[in-house]
């Protein structure tokens, strides 16, 4: 007696899946691709995307203030005094020095950025700084 045995190809021709079958191997896919994409992929939710977009604006603003304090303090004309000042207080309160100082504060405003001070603070303390003959204002 003679059996046949199909081949490969032909028993992947002649299967039928059952519709349970269908409905969880399509279930499985659209699963992994959702975990692969958060996970992996990089997608993420909208109030993710915006969370980081409004940090992102944030961090930009205080770094232009930054930048502008940095300007305002090496226009003064005394700013080597202040900063032999600023040197001396503690890290903690260079910010207050800072922001009582009006070098924090953009012109038109009334308050200073959030961590402007902070962060003109670092790069003053950080870095030498040049004369205010040093410094081009007309910009």
């Amino acid at each position: 007696m003679a059996t046949s045995n199909p081949s490969y190809m032909q028993r992947i021709e002649d299967y039928r899946p059952s519709k349970s079958i269908l409905f969880w191997s399509c279930s499985l896919c659209v699963a992994a691709t959702i975990i692969v994409g958060f996970a992996w992929g990089g997608w993420m939710t909208g109030s993710t995307a915006t969370e980081m977009a409004k940090k992102a604006a944030n961090d930009a603003n205080t770094n232009l203030a930054a930048a502008v304090c940095l300007v305002q303090f090496k226009s003064d004309p005394a700013h080597a005094v202040q900063l032999a000042s600023l040197n001396k207080i503690e890290r903690w309160d260079r910010a207050t020095f800072i922001t009582k100082g009006g070098w924090a504060t953009l012109p038109g405003m009334k308050e200073p950025v959030t961590g402007a001070a902070d962060l003109c603070a670092q790069q003053l303390t950080a870095s030498p700084l040049a004369t205010a003959a040093d410094v081009d204002v007309s910009r």
